[in-house]
């Protein structure tokens, strides 16, 4: 009986303290960093009580039913948000993108069907797919051939310490240093950005970088490969570690060629995590927003997917084509996701 009346008495002071705090932030009685530290506790020692609260319910079950259903216990918190923060605004984002601008009338395929005439639209698409293209392929390659020149360096440490730095930079702080070096001035004013510089010192004439299409998006993704070759660089660094030493040692000791070895038994190897590497960089460059944002608004051709939704929902405020613009992207993402959970369940992670 006591057992019961524990559960029942935590139970319900997490209720109860769920209740208060949530009513407590709505009524926005507290200043902000005393609603900021009141969150953080409040949220933290609610957590706790949630989970202890769940397990007690869970242990008044016989042992055999405790087992089976205490995973789902610690699991169940997570999907019940991750739900509520992504499922649902999914769903609501699919239901306005066949509504009209305000979302009062239905207004059926029109939305999907400015996404593919429009002509800022098509030019949006076809830059996603150079950043696809360019951004994941560059990134990989670089980081897969930076890792293995590494592993064959006296200064790897530092080589790779060097190289994983940019990873520290957001992407936005990226697109402000890489802004003063694409800095251009008309011809015989004083150069500010470095590339116009070393140009001009040579003899040549400052080129606009950020402004001829389609060029410019190459120099724009030319940051994000700058960014995320670390990110790949760390990660195959990592996996070739896991090759093993005998096998490259007895293909050189029948004659293989440093090439053969790679294609043959390194790349072999070491796929699943190529194939890792390359869904997470794919992904991020599907969702970059930022870089284009901070460079170039969208101006000179450069407009991507995602700083087209941006315009279309916070700028035109057409929530329709902004949230139309939203599934297009999600649509695009889940493949990569599917393949990605597919992999892992492969490789026993789940």
């Amino acid at each position: 009986m006591s057992s019961y009346v524990k559960t029942f008495g935590v139970t319900l002071i997490t209720v109860f303290s769920m209740l208060c705090g949530f009513f407590l932030l709505k009524s926005d009685v507290l200043n902000q960093l005393s609603t900021t530290a009141f969150a953080i506790i409040w949220g933290v020692a609610t957590v706790i009580l949630i989970f202890y609260s769940l397990n007690l319910i869970a242990q008044l079950f016989p042992s055999k039913i405790y087992n089976k259903i205490v995973p789902y216990i610690f699991i169940g918190p997570a999907v019940v948000i991750m739900g509520w923060y992504l499922f649902i605004p999914a769903v609501r984002s699919f239901i306005l993108s066949f509504m009209n601008k305000n979302s009062t009338l239905f207004v059926g395929l029109d939305n999907y069907k400015y996404l593919f005439t429009d002509k800022s639209m098509v030019v949006s698409i076809r830059n996603t797919l150079i950043w696809l293209v360019f951004g994941t392929g560059c990134s990989v390659l670089l980081g897969l051939v930076t890792a293995l020149l590494a592993e064959r360096s006296h200064i790897e440490k530092t080589a790779k310490t060097f190289i994983f730095m940019p990873m520290a930079i957001s992407l936005v702080g990226a697109g402000v240093i890489f802004k003063f070096m694409y800095a251009y001035r008309p011809d015989g004013a004083n150069q500010i950005g470095l590339l116009n510089a070393i140009i001009v010192y040579l003899g040549g004439k400052p080129q606009n970088w950020l402004g001829n299409a389609p060029l410019n998006n190459l120099f724009l993704i030319a940051i994000f490969i700058w960014l995320e070759t670390g990110f790949a660089l760390v990660v195959l660094s990592a996996a070739l570690k896991a090759v093993p030493e005998e096998m490259i040692e007895a293909a050189r000791i029948d004659g293989a060629s440093e090439m053969k070895i790679i294609f043959s038994i390194i790349i072999p190897n070491i796929r699943a995590s190529i194939i890792s590497v390359s869904t997470t960089i794919l992904l991020a460059a599907l969702k970059c927003f930022d870089i284009v944002f901070s460079m170039t608004n969208g101006l000179y051709g450069t407009e991507v997917l995602a700083s087209q939704q941006y315009k279309q929902m916070f700028k035109f405020l057409h929530y329709g084509r902004g949230s139309a613009i939203a599934i297009l992207i999600l649509i695009a993402v889940s493949p990569v996701i599917y393949y990605n959970l597919k992999e892992f369940k492969s490789r026993e992670v789940f």
